[in-house]
This record gives C-alpha cells, structure tokens and sequence, in this order.
C-alpha cells in the first residue's frame, strides 16, 4: 500500500531536509510519495527541494510563481497523489513523522479520515488561545466531535481526497467536508513540536477568514439542494416584520400624534416587505437554475452499487 504525503511549504528551507528524513525513516519499507507544494517561496525552499529530489526519488515537486495559500496547495497535492492513502503535514517540523504509525494503525480500525489532536501546544498564547475557541465553537455548530478540526497532521484514504472541494479557507474543515459525504472520522493525540525555524505564516485574520467558511459551509451543507426552505423562511419573516411594521404605522397614523415613529414605521415597513419578496424571488430563481441546469450527483455518495441482473433471455434465443 503506498503512502502519499502532501507537505505544503512557504519559506521553509530550514525544515524541508529534516521533515523527508524522518519521514523516511518511519516508513522503512513502504512504498512513499512525498510530495511538495511550494506555495510561491522566497527564501530559497525551492532550491533545497530540488537538492533533496536529486536524493530521493520519493520526493516531487509542484512550484506555484506566488503564495495562493494552503486551501489551493492542498487542491493541487490531492490532484497529484498517487498513493492509496494520503497524509497532509506541514513543512514546519511541527508535525513529528514518528506519528504516522498512529495514524495507520487508527485507520485500520475502520476510519477514513483520521485527525490529529495537539493536546498539548508549543505555540504562543495568543496562537493558541484563538484556536481553541475557533475549534470550540467550530466543533458545537457542526456537530463534529474533535478536538481540533484546524491540525493540518490528517490521514485519508484517497477516495475522500478524490471527492473533496478545496478553496478559500476550507483546509482547516476538511473532516467536516469528509463527514458531510458519510465518511467516518477518528482523531488521535500527536506530539507537538515547537517551531524551531522561521516563523508562523498565520495571525488572527484567519480565524475571521475561517469564521465565514463554517457560516458558508453550514449554509451549503443544509441548504444547497433546498434554497427556497432558506430563502423562504427568510422572506417570510422579513415580509411579517414588514406588514407589522405598516400596520403599526397606520395606527400610529390615526391615534397618536407622533409623526416620526408613524413615517420610521412606514418606511422600515414597506422596506422589509418588499425586501422579502426580493429573497424569496432570489430563492426562486435558484431552485430554478437547480432544477433545469444542475443534475443532482448522488454518485459521491454512493460505497456500493447494486449487483447488475444478467439481461433475460429472449424467447427467439432459446
């Protein structure tokens, strides 16, 4: 069985020559794709990729011309793997290669997709702490119990990679993409290791960033084949906030004397009555374009297909 590791790398020179050495060291004897994505470098990293494939064949190289970020890096690795199993690492050293047996030896239990879990973090405060809300929070609307859903150490078979849609941020909730098509997903503690070269590529943006994806993501997994129960619940709600609002205007109208709140009233009135029309003409048009122009691709779905029934013979043939 070959092992496919996907190592996303911006201005890691430092790193990459250490991270190939163990992580051959700790599959001796298995057949293994390393592969990099050098996400638009600067420092160099390219030039100690190239030296490290001249030593070792297992090691491939996919240069971007600029940074595109890790969401696009991994799209481009899970295009490019050839293994049946495929590891996601950092180029850091912060994932330690000596816990890929774990990995392995969860996945035979009958998992597709195993998550690392740092348990303990070698990471500033301030690094720490916002990603531990960010999976807290993440972890209660998705309904998906792991620790932390943002490690980017993860184990796949390479039917999840081949079924995933990767952009924007939505590396960091790849297990929940994987469990929105049925797979199952397990977590194991890994050791973390402190940042001994360069520094962090990431700040507090992309928890903002992040934020929105899971708002996205939620909206897509629950609604995507149904817009109009969104948008219809949403105009409905908007148009009896509307007519109340009128209502209330009209009668302000007659039996008080208080020309402001009657004019707000009105006008906020007919705003959100004629805004929900719009969301439910946007809902409309949706299910419009789901209905004519998209197929519904239940495919992906699918882990086994019926058994085909041999056609029955014609009489002429007997």
């Amino acid at each position: 069985m070959k092992l496919s590791f996907v190592i996303p790398a911006c201005n890691e020179r430092e790193s990459v020559r250490e991270l190939v050495e163990g992580i051959l060291h700790h599959t001796a004897g298995q057949e293994v794709q390393i592969l990099f994505i050098d996400d638009g470098s600067t420092d160099g990293t390219y030039e100690a990729l190239a030296a490290l494939r001249s030593e070792h064949p297992e090691v491939e190289i996919c240069r971007f011309r600029r940074n595109l970020g890790k969401s696009t890096a991994l799209a481009a690795g899970f295009d490019r793997v050839s293994g049946d199993l495929v590891f996601t690492m950092d180029g850091d050293l912060q994932d330690d290669p000596r816990e890929i047996p774990s990995f392995l030896a969860k996945l035979d239990e009958g998992f597709d997709v195993v998550v690392g879990w740092k348990k303990v973090r070698h990471d500033p405060w301030h690094k720490v702490l916002p990603s531990r809300l960010y999976n807290g929070i993440v972890s209660r609307v998705l309904g998906l119990k792991l620790h932390d859903i943002n490690c980017g150490y993860k184990l796949f078979r390479r039917e999840v990679v081949e079924r995933l849609s990767v952009y924007g941020e939505r590396h960091r909730l790849l297990p929940a993409l994987a469990r929105d098509l049925g797979y199952r997903i397990a977590e194991v503690p890994v050791h973390h290791n402190p940042r001994r070269y360069g520094r962090s590529k990431y700040g507090i943006e992309r928890f903002v960033r992040g934020a929105i994806d899971v708002g996205t993501m939620v909206f897509l997994y629950r609604y995507v084949n149904r817009p109009i129960h969104f948008f219809g619940f949403l105009s409905l709600l908007m148009m009896f906030l509307g007519a109340c609002g009128i209502v209330a205007g009209f009668v302000l109208l007659f039996v008080a004397e208080s020309p402001v709140w009657t004019a707000t009233l009105l006008v906020d009135g007919v705003t959100l009555f004629v805004g929900g029309g719009l969301v439910l003409g946007i809902g409309l048009l949706w299910e419009l374009v789901l209905h004519f122009f998209v197929p519904v691709n239940v495919g992906i779905y699918i882990t086994e297909e019926p058994a085909r029934k041999p056609a029955a013979k014609s009489e002429d043939a007997e």
